[in-house]
């Protein structure tokens, strides 16, 4: 017979300079050395939620004050199938004491050194940790290629740190010159440049990674050879389908109206969550969105929001 099913909660400890926690196995355990996120199985009637309360506290004697969900991933270990579900602990209380592990560490998303090894099931999760939580979506087509450069550079300035370049309406020439350009900026600046649905392009542009349309996605049978690879989806069925390829993100839509719809059909918050969660991706919340949203967002399981006017609107990311 197969292994049970055991749940699992884990927490990403996020302190006020971005580092997040992992602990050691101590000797005399499964995986002793190895490094993980705290947390611990859910007891029989217990939510995810409530065992990482519990366990946080038993581990490290920290008192959760505000979590939020996000990503569920399962892994066949030799003793159990593992149900891991990852929230990202945003605020508590306490100190950080090694109770369980025989050490532990703050780590920088993204790091290259990183400490290892790490747990299997924990593995791919560092990757998706270095993701921003907020997406810039140009629209050089509508505002005009100059105010677009000039909007993307201010937000780049004030902190946003991922850029999806998606300018199909422009003609080529220009949307090539745009795309290298923008790309340059974003570069220069720190941030992730990823190019809306032309793979060829993007690698002519250094682009960091390819996005793709739900028709592309519903003919693609492998992930691209990206670093950085995502999709936009409208129902469940896309989202999985970007996750059994190995993707790094999906965008999930719309949430609220939008200027370009505005009698649109709309998830809210609500079909938001019910669409998104127990997935091992990141999903990003999309479609009239504000930097104002990006609370509720994390609460209904985002990773984050993905915006088009209101990314080079604010003067603050």
């Amino acid at each position: 017979m197969p292994p049970e099913t055991v749940d699992v909660a884990a927490g990403v400890i996020v302190r006020f300079d971005g580092r997040f926690l992992l602990g050691r196995r101590p000797p005399g355990g499964f995986y002793p050395g190895y490094w993980e996120f705290p947390g611990g199985k859910a007891e029989p009637g217990e939510s995810p939620a409530e065992a990482l309360y519990r366990e946080l506290d038993e581990e490290l004697g920290l008192q959760v004050e505000r979590l939020y969900p996000w990503l569920v991933r399962t892994h066949d270990y030799e003793h159990a199938c593992v149900r891991l579900h990852f929230f990202e602990v945003a605020q508590w209380q306490g100190g950080v004491h090694a109770r369980i592990h025989d050490a532990l560490d703050w780590v920088l998303p993204g790091a290259p050194d990183a400490p290892s090894p790490m747990l299997p099931a924990n593995g791919p999760i560092l990757k998706a940790l270095a993701l921003p939580h907020r997406m810039g979506i140009t629209h050089a087509a509508t505002i005009g290629i100059e105010p677009q450069l000039v909007a993307l550079d201010r937000a780049l300035q004030t902190g946003l740190r991922l850029v999806l370049i998606r300018e199909n309406a422009l003609p080529m020439p220009m949307r090539r010159a745009f795309t290298k350009e923008a790309v340059r900026r974003a570069h220069a600046a720190g941030a992730l440049a990823i190019v809306n649905g032309e793979p060829e392009l993007a690698r002519e542009v250094g682009a960091d990674g390819l996005h793709l349309t739900a028709a592309k996605l519903a003919t693609s049978n492998s992930r691209p050879d990206f670093a950085w690879v995502g999709a936009s989806c409208h129902i469940r069925t896309e989202l999985e389908h970007a996750a059994a390829r190995g993707f790094d993100y999906a965008l999930l839509g719309a949430v609220k109206h939008t200027a370009t719809h505005p009698g649109g059909k709309t998830l809210g918050w609500k079909g938001f969550a019910a669409l998104a969660s127990g997935l091992p991706l990141p999903v990003f919340a999309l479609g009239g969105l504000k930097d104002s949203d990006l609370e509720t967002a994390r609460l209904s399981g985002a990773h984050g929001i993905a915006t088009m006017r209101s990314a080079w609107d604010s003067a603050e990311i």
